[in-house]
């Protein structure tokens, strides 16, 4: 599947990543260290807070998996077909996340935890984006799977089976982009705090800004 991919794709998905890294730092530092954009964790914290007297905690913990089902509803919807084509929805997928990002700032800059449903549904737009166009192979608000399939790919290479270095290069970017990500959200969330939310919805519009220009040229 990766060999079908486009040759720019390893930009894309770095940028991506970068993304989801970089919302996800702020997540971690901010209210209640909660991650957002990835639920294996959040769904665990959910299963141990049904033992406690929390409500307010459960339905923060729900709230979350719910809104990142939501964004991907939301993909699912506006996306159709499972290979990467001109014309279709990803630039307002994009700036749906974008808008989504900057609603996260607002109702986080004002101290409610609501804004971590919108980061959550932005990162679930997001994951499902790119997996809708990569058969599930590029998955960027998240490194588990990425690392599991590396070290897939690096055990049967010592069993003798050729490495498909494209496919390990494209981990690899990704893997590096999230964690560049964090990087880059932490430095600036220390300085400026939620503000620094500016950065990746800003992304994500200027991405969707020349994705429909480019797509207009071509149709020209």
């Amino acid at each position: 599947m990766v060999s079908r991919l486009p040759k720019w794709i390893e930009v894309g998905a770095f940028i991506l990543a970068l993304v989801a890294g970089f919302v996800n730092a702020i997540g971690l530092l901010s209210f209640e260290h909660q991650s957002v954009s990835h639920l294996s964790g959040t769904a665990t914290l959910l299963g141990t807070s049904l033992l406690s007297d929390s409500m307010r905690s459960v339905i923060h913990l729900l709230g979350i998996l719910l809104s990142f089902l939501l964004g991907s509803t939301l993909s699912g919807f506006l996306l159709h077909g499972s290979t990467l084509k001109l014309g279709r929805h990803y630039d307002t997928a994009l700036l749906l996340e974008s808008v989504l990002l900057l609603s996260t700032l607002w109702l986080l800059s004002i101290g409610s935890f609501y804004g971590h449903f919108f980061a959550s549904a932005a990162c679930g737009l997001q994951n499902a984006l790119a997996t809708t166009y990569s058969g599930a192979v590029i998955r960027t608000t998240h490194v588990t799977g990425l690392f599991t399939d590396l070290g897939i790919m690096i055990g049967e290479f010592f069993r003798g089976k050729a490495l498909d270095k494209r496919k390990a290069k494209l981990f690899l970017v990704i893997i590096i982009g999230f964690i560049f990500g964090g990087t880059l959200g932490a430095l600036l969330y220390a300085e400026i705090q939620f503000m620094a939310l500016l950065v990746p919805a800003s992304i994500c519009a200027f991405i969707a800004v020349v994705y429909r220009l480019y797509y207009n040229h071509r149709r020209q």
